[in-house]
């Protein structure tokens, strides 16, 4: 049985936190939930999944036990705890001593089929990437290149190919960038488009709103000065209609940044959507920039992203951290194909700015005009002056090629459809707590779900009611009171820049049983609007 704390919600001056990001908000309703002592809060707000791939993970600690036992050959005579950097000499028979001797150790059998695995897919020589790997693990030299390791973006790039491209024709035609996370791919990209020229102050930036928040922020900040143009989802199916396509006609709109699937909605673009637009920028707008952020593309079903619809356009950011529940690991990448129009429009730039820029990036290369973008990107990061020291940790990177591998390996994809049926449970059951029926989306990823309160209290109690809760303007207060009265914490839809009252759900972060609670709970605080409604 539900029970709703009966303490009247404390009154908000909700005008203070007009400007926060939903993230910080959140810190505000937790301190209101914390009002009631001895009672279990639910935070459903960021979406860090309590999910994770164990199998890549005890690959790593495997991998390292051998790097180990190879730095100490190089100066077994001296004390113990001192090794020295391996140099790959016959590291593939002593991996296969290894191997036998700890075949009973989980992650062993793994690196062994990962080794037969890229030498027969990938072509990458078995000394080559054992060696590689091992060198990576002890983190003994700086990343060379800086971008990222050969082998390993190979592997990535594989994998990254796979996801991106779903039922499409695949191409590995394409530059990968290790980064910290998905965060330090949008930082890094957006400061690299200005310090080249392909964006200045006062640039249009069109957003396929709702969106995630940092793309709001980004753009208003003062290096930046960004004009934002907003392409809105219809919030009846989360899918961009034609009308808002079309406003790419203007060409003083610069860059389009697109999350897909979307955060905060969850639902992926339709065939329907990518055609559309595909078929726009490529007959009207073939100088368009594009950002896709794709980061939970891989718990949709049959997944594809603009990276490969409009690959000569489209600069991809992925970040590993919600599908491996490795959001502390910091594992992200830019990808960008060989062919394309962030490259083209640097060479297109007046002989002027391309003097700048060449005095910009003389240290690197007597010809820094050779410079792709991605690699400036690479250089950027690191003030330029620092490029040398540039590139994403080795071990790091070693993680991030591990989790590549263990989907690509899994052949039956039984990873992928435990990651989806654990949220997409979740999504039921949260629903079927609040008494709603749910109406089937092809499209919806259920990583997320957006509570519409105009639609739900439609649903539940009628257009009148409907009415009220808007004049009135309960949806400023809901969550206030839903946190206060029950411990249950979402993040606001407007934080994404949703229109109507609404509510996020992650429904990647807590237990199968806590969405039931937050599906009674949410109800319960419905239900004491209705009786407010009613008793008016």
């Amino acid at each position: 049985m539900t029970t709703v704390n009966t303490q009247a919600a404390p009154v908000i001056d909700f005008t203070k936190f007009a400007n926060l990001s939903p993230f910080e908000l959140k810190d505000k309703l937790i301190e209101v939930a914390q009002a009631v002592p001895d009672r279990i809060l639910l935070d459903a707000g960021r979406g860090n999944p309590n999910f994770l791939a164990t199998l890549p993970r005890k690959a790593f600690l495997r991998l390292g036990d051998f790097a180990i036992e190879e730095s100490e050959r190089s100066y077994s005579y001296l004390n113990e705890g001192f090794g020295g950097i391996p140099d790959g000499v016959g590291v593939v028979e002593r991996f296969d001593t290894f191997a036998k001797a700890n075949l009973n150790r989980d992650g062993v059998k793994f690196l062994q089929k990962a080794i037969s695995y890229a030498n027969d897919r990938l072509g990458i020589d078995k000394k080559d990437f054992l060696h590689e790997f091992v060198n990576a693990f002890l983190a003994c030299n700086y990343p060379v290149p800086s971008r990222m390791l050969t082998n390993i973006e190979k592997v990535v790039k594989q994998y990254i190919g796979e996801e991106m491209y779903g039922p499409m024709p695949m191409t590995t035609d394409f530059d990968l960038f290790a980064t910290e996370g998905g965060t330090a791919s949008m930082a890094y990209t957006f400061a690299s488009m200005f310090n080249n020229g392909l964006l200045k102050k006062g640039d249009k930036v069109a957003l396929v709103t709702p969106i995630f928040t940092p793309y709001l922020e980004i753009p208003e900040l003062a290096e930046y000065e960004l004009e934002i143009v907003e392409l809105r989802l219809d919030e009846k199916n989360w899918q961009l209609p034609q009308s808002e396509i079309e406003k790419l006609a203007d060409t003083g709109i610069k860059l389009l940044c697109v999350v897909n699937p979307a955060n905060p909605a969850s639902v992926k673009f339709s065939n329907d959507t990518l055609d559309r637009l595909t078929d726009f920028v490529n007959t009207q707008r073939k100088n368009l920039f594009i950002i896709t952020d794709d980061v939970y593309g891989t718990f949709a079903d049959n997944f594809i992203s603009l990276f490969a619809k409009l690959p000569y356009n489209t600069l991809c950011v992925y970040s590993f951290s919600k599908y491996f529940g490795a959001t502390g690991w910091r594992l992200g990448t830019i990808g960008i194909h060989y062919k394309n129009v962030f490259d083209d429009a640097m060479r297109a730039l007046p002989e002027a700015h391309q003097l700048q820029l060449d005095n910009r990036y003389k240290t690197l290369t007597p010809e820094p005009r050779a410079i792709k973008f991605i690699d400036r990107i690479v250089a950027d990061s690191r003030a330029v002056a620092l490029n040398h020291t540039a590139g994403l940790a080795l071990p790091q990177q070693v993680q991030m090629a591990l989790f590549s591998l263990s989907c690509l390996m899994d052949l039956e994809d039984n990873y992928k459809a435990a990651c989806k049926r654990i949220i997409r449970e979740r999504y039921t059951t949260l629903y079927k707590n609040m008494g709603v029926e749910i109406e089937e989306n092809a499209d919806r990823v259920d990583y997320y779900t957006l509570l519409e309160l105009d639609t739900l209290g439609g649903k539940l109690y009628g257009e009148d009611f409907v009415q009220w809760f808007k004049d009135n303007d309960k949806g400023k207060d809901f969550l206030f009171v839903l946190a206060h009265k029950t411990g249950v914490i979402l993040l606001p839809g407007k934080g994404f820049d949703v229109v109507h009252a609404s509510a996020r759900v992650s429904l990647a972060n807590l237990t199968h049983h806590d969405y039931e609670r937050i599906g009674r709970e949410t109800r319960a605080v419905l239900d004491g609007y209705f009786a407010e409604y009613q008793a008016s």
